[in-house]
């Protein structure tokens, strides 16, 4: 039996020693060790990828390259030792000149400062004095401004490896000065591989499919895979077993999870509600179900694009023999499908009852499959010839039915377009004759005209405006006009808004009245008498307006 104080997890006990250990990042081993063999040292490298990928092992083993002791005359020039005493305390985290620091829990300009006064001073016993922050996006905006001059010029001796997952968090300024290596997902086949190789090490019998299992369970990273293997080891006394496994990730049996996809996508809803209580009966996550669905869609959209060779090479043969079967579903069935499985995923992740929830998007998933496509709707709507309406028939006298009953005879007329309006003033008259009075106050009282030509207005909105006032101004106008209008939002002073230019106006013919001869004769018997602006009548579109002297020549009249 194994101790266990003395034993260490699979993804700390196969940690990489050397490059050549490193899977599924051929291109950035081949280009570090290239660079290392040459002597084309950055001052700083960025590591960037998904967890569990490789990003603080590589920044180890760049530490353990530049700074090995212990090589032989004619061993690898770049591949550390890991015996000497360098190798041995920089893999023990204990080497004085290789500080690693996470910066998720130092994040603060004071833990910048102690890197950048260290930098001065050289190596103890290294060759390099190497710095790896982990987690390097998490660091505050001022450490990064504090960094910024040491990381363009440190001294020679000094070298920095930062890690993230989050590289869109840092900033450009940080990028422009590092050698950014972006670390691959590891596809499913190299992980089954690594894991039947840890396995047989191990001396643990793994079933193929189980390993096959945890791999897609991985995402492609490494060290979330050999933690369910660890745990599947675990679970199955020394042994990673398929059944063992599927109940640990809580997967439902593949078969009848294969027969669920083709009874929904074929619109089977009975058998497939009976496959999804054995499924569900069976310990299977409605979650997981869900996204087992979705990627099988996702093949089989594969299967349909690229033929045999979107297929992989290590596909099941029940897989295989399900996308034959259901090479008739169409393309724009199986993106419904999709939006359906995405939407129904985020239902299930929300719900108290994620059963349910998964329930119900197989129903609508079944009864989608019954629909058709929109673009075979739209093609038999353009083979329908119009059909002219029946001609209105005088019914018998005999007959007790109404006449105005006949479809014809009531349909109402349409209402025809009005012409297009030449300035603005003339385009929200619109909306006072169509009795839109609410529309039109708001219009001459937020809305500052800038440009109109056909069919197109801009307009500056005045604060305290409706926010779908120019929405409902474009809607309002295309269908009175019978054409399309667009109402654009600019940020131009343009006029002033109806009601500011009714004031103003209103102004100007008051201090004209006030120059009128007859109004200086008021005022000079009437010292104390005071022009009353009269609100101008309202008069139709097509009738004369008053000119300014309309008012006072009425009020002549009344005079004499």
């Amino acid at each position: 039996m194994t101790d266990s104080a003395s034993y260490r997890v699979l993804a700390r006990h196969y940690r990489p020693s050397v490059f050549a250990d490193l899977i599924g990042q051929e291109a950035m081993v081949r280009t570090l060790r290239h660079a290392i063999m040459a002597g084309r040292l950055p001052q700083a490298w960025m590591l960037t990828g998904v967890r569990g990928v490789g990003k603080t092992t590589t920044a180890r083993l760049i530490a353990k390259a530049l700074n090995c002791t212990g090589r032989a005359p004619k061993a690898d020039p770049v591949e550390p030792c890991n015996q000497c005493e360098a190798c041995r305390s920089i893999a023990e985290d204990r080497h004085v000149d290789v500080q690693e620091m996470d910066a998720a829990s130092r994040t603060g300009v004071d833990d910048i400062r102690e890197i950048i006064e260290g930098v001065r001073y050289g190596p103890v016993s290294a060759t390099y004095k190497i710095y790896i922050l982990d987690e390097v996006h998490m660091l505050s905006k001022n450490a990064f401004n504090a960094l910024l001059k040491t990381l363009e010029e440190p001294p020679s001796h000094a070298k920095f490896i930062f890690a993230t997952t989050e590289i869109r968090k840092v900033p450009v300024t940080v990028l422009s000065r590092c050698q950014r290596f972006d670390l691959r997902r590891i596809d499913q086949a190299t992980l089954v591989a690594h894991f039947a190789r840890l396995a047989a090490l191990e001396k643990a019998a793994a079933e193929d499919e189980a390993l096959k299992m945890i791999a897609r369970a991985a995402d492609g990273s490494v060290r979330d895979g050999l933690s369910l293997l660890d745990q599947a080891l675990a679970l199955g006394q020394g042994a990673c077993k398929a059944d063992d496994v599927r109940l640990m990730l809580g997967l439902g049996d593949r078969g009848l999870v294969l027969s669920l996809c083709e009874d929904v996508l074929q619109g089977a809803m009975p058998r497939a509600l009976e496959t999804f209580d054995a499924v569900i009966q069976s310990g299977c996550d409605p979650l997981q179900l869900l996204q087992d669905l979705a990627a099988l869609i996702y093949g089989l959209t594969r299967a349909r694009v690229l033929g045999d060779e979107g297929l992989s090479s290590d596909l099941p043969q029940g897989e295989r023999e399900l996308y034959e079967r259901l090479q008739s579903i169409s393309m724009p069935a199986l993106a419904r499908a999709w939006q359906i499985l995405l939407k129904g995923i985020g239902e299930t992740q929300s719900t108290s009852h994620p059963a349910q929830a998964a329930l119900m998007v197989l129903v609508r998933l079944s009864y989608a499959a019954e629909l058709p496509a929109p673009g075979d709707l739209i093609k038999k709507l353009r083979t329908l010839k119009p059909q002219q309406d029946a001609p209105v028939q005088t019914a018998p006298k005999i007959s007790k039915e109404p006449v105005y009953k006949t479809a014809s005879a009531t349909a109402p007329a349409p209402e025809p377009a009005l012409e297009e309006p030449q300035s603005f003033r003339e385009l929200a008259s619109l909306f006072a004759q169509k009795r839109e009075g609410n529309l039109y106050a708001q219009i001459c009282t937020y809305v500052h005209p800038v440009r109109l030509h056909a069919g197109k207005l801009e307009i500056r909105l005045e604060k305290g405006a409706p926010a779908q006032l120019a929405v409902a101004m474009a809607s309002c106008l295309s269908k009175w006009t019978g054409q399309r209008w667009v109402v654009t939002l600019v940020d131009e002073e343009g006029a002033p808004t109806l009601g500011q230019e009714d004031k103003i106006n209103a102004e100007k013919r008051h201090a004209h009245a006030q120059e009128h001869p007859l109004m200086r004769q008021v005022v000079e018997v009437f010292p104390e008498a005071t022009l009353v602006a009269l609100t101008k009548k309202e008069v139709a579109p097509d009738e004369p307006k008053e000119e300014d002297g309309a008012v006072l020549e009425s009020l002549d009249e009344e005079d004499d």
